[in-house]
């Protein structure tokens, strides 16, 4: 850059946490970590699932610790439930009763949401009568708890919003373009060795269900080596994963988030961008 800088980046994306991915989930690379300090990438083992909870506790201390060196903490990343945990808190919802939690999650969801939409109307007007897990869990929380889950999400403690000032910004490029650089990232990810990296990974026999084994473009490769699909349909199930996932993010963003985040509705304008940066980050 040519100039003294004061950033610390501070990672935001659940899949980067993982030490086992580095290529798939386009963690920086050596020599962007040479131009400024990185922190929390790469550092929970694949076997060890991370919560939103576990990355804001130790996002506070990686705050902290910037701050006290003077330097300017920057989260980048793209996990908007991360983010929202660090800057909210957390509700603080009772342990469910595990026998009412295995009772309602053996419900169907129609007969879940038809309960719930007599035990928690509010609940029930805010989710569509298909998304088992969220209906699910609140239904759990007010049969265990006696509260309905926005009576505990009222409460939400531990977050930091009011004990610092921030300035968020969400790129948001039009659609086309973004397709268009989803589909040529993971082309490069293949070029790099992302199938390595998933053999890898598969030596290990993690279970199925754990979040690094989710990571978009892991299940596509795993159906490939084990010969269930060929080459040309694991790349376009992949590449259709991530433009899936890619515009999920963009509307959570663009609903999720308030006024004061800005945002740059524009082509990606790398240089205009990077110039934005060494301003943010220069002394």
């Amino acid at each position: 850059m040519g100039m003294k800088t004061n950033g610390i980046i501070i990672n935001a994306d659940a899949s980067q946490l993982y030490t086992d991915l580095q290529i798939l989930t386009a963690r920086p690379s050596d020599a962007d970590e040479k131009i400024l300090p990185h922190r929390l990438f790469g550092i929970q083992d694949g076997s060890e699932p991370a919560s939103a909870v576990f990355w804001a506790e130790l996002a506070k201390k990686e705050i902290k610790n910037a701050h006290a060196s003077g330097r300017l903490p920057i989260l980048v990343g793209g996990t908007g439930l991360y983010i929202r945990t660090l800057l909210e808190g957390i509700a603080p919802i009772p342990d469910i009763n595990p026998d009412l939690r295995e009772e309602v999650r053996s419900m169907s969801v129609e007969e879940a949401y038809s309960a719930l939409q007599q035990e928690d109307q509010i609940a029930a007007d805010r989710l569509l009568p298909t998304d088992k897990t969220r209906i699910m869990r609140a239904l759990e929380v007010m049969r265990s708890t006696g509260y309905p889950l926005h009576y505990w999400q009222q409460r939400k403690t531990g977050g930091i919003a009011n004990e610092i000032k921030l300035q968020s910004f969400v790129i948001i490029p039009p659609a086309n373009i973004l397709r268009s650089r989803c589909d040529k990232r993971f082309d490069q990810m293949l070029e790099q060795g992302a199938e390595k990296e998933v053999i890898r990974l598969m030596g290990r026999q993690l279970p199925a269900d754990l979040p690094i084994m989710r990571a978009i473009g892991v299940r596509e490769i795993v159906s490939y080596i084990r010969g269930e699909i060929d080459r040309l349909t694991m790349i376009e199930k992949a590449k259709a994963a991530t433009r899936q996932y890619a515009k999920r993010q963009r509307t959570w963003f663009r609903h999720q988030t308030d006024e004061s985040w800005i945002k740059i509705f524009d082509d990606i304008n790398f240089k205009k961008i990077d110039d934005f940066a060494i301003k943010l980050l220069s002394i």
